[in-house]
């Protein structure tokens, strides 16, 4: 599975007020794995910001002048993001402002190219009801380092929501994991064979799949967060 994890940054919060994208920022990912391929660009908007989104992003549009408009990097976006999932924080958000800007293109909306779209914030609330779910919660209650995020900002968003929502959908690793060869161990079976089945005359095997340093933090990040939201009563934690 291909996965697109994005953030946009913008001049104000209504895009039917005329608003406009000013920075993008992508992160693929294949198989819950991170590909380390990314797009990232700044966009000159062609008009003001707003004082109150500028105190949340601190981008500004003397910055932005020079920088190209989304109408230059269109075409690479869309070529980037084709045929993936895209997951993004407050997805309606973001789709009407790449919508918008798409229209302005005459091209079609984004989900013409993307088969579909999840939500991560409405995956937190699902999983979270009755707490915030922006990213800086949701980073505190997982235990990821946000230490970055003083201002927001499109690409670091998108690798945090990354992380984030690993974290929130962990235990599906198993329906797409792929074996390493390398932490299989031969175990053989019992010498004396039954009698009665021809097969086991042949030698066997049995799998046992050792567990990675990544796989053992992602362990015990989890039991951080289990003893987090318990109030330290994570069993798992107690010594018996």
């Amino acid at each position: 599975m291909r996965q697109i994890f994005l953030d946009t940054e913008t001049t104000g919060l209504e895009h039917k007020l005329g608003h406009r994208i000013i920075e993008i920022g992508c992160v693929e990912m294949r198989n819950r794995h991170l590909t380390k391929r990314h797009l990232h660009h700044y966009l000159n908007p062609e008009r003001d910001i707003d004082a109150g989104a500028l105190d949340v992003h601190g981008i500004s549009l003397e910055f932005l002048q020079d920088k190209p408009r989304f109408a230059d990097i269109a075409e690479e976006f869309l070529d980037f993001v084709r045929g993936a999932e895209l997951v993004i924080h407050n997805a309606p958000f973001d789709i009407g402002f790449l919508d918008a800007e798409l229209a302005l293109l005459d091209k079609a909306p984004i989900e013409t190219v993307c088969p579909a779209v999840l939500d991560s914030l409405r995956l937190a609330k699902e999983l979270h009801p009755g707490k915030k779910n922006n990213l800086d919660a949701l980073c505190e209650r997982y235990g990821i380092d946000n230490s970055k995020r003083t201002l927001h900002g499109a690409l670091l968003d998108a690798e945090i929501l990354a992380e984030v929502y690993m974290a929130m959908t962990r235990g599906q690793e198993s329906l797409i994991m792929e074996i390493d060869q390398d932490k299989i161990i031969p175990l053989e079976t019992p010498a004396t064979p039954f009698p009665t089945d021809a097969r086991a005359e042949t030698r066997r095997t049995r799998a046992v799949l050792r567990a990675s340093e990544r796989e053992l933090a992602e362990h015990a990040r989890l039991l951080t967060s289990i003893q987090n939201e318990s109030k330290g009563k994570c069993l798992w934690l107690t010594d018996i």
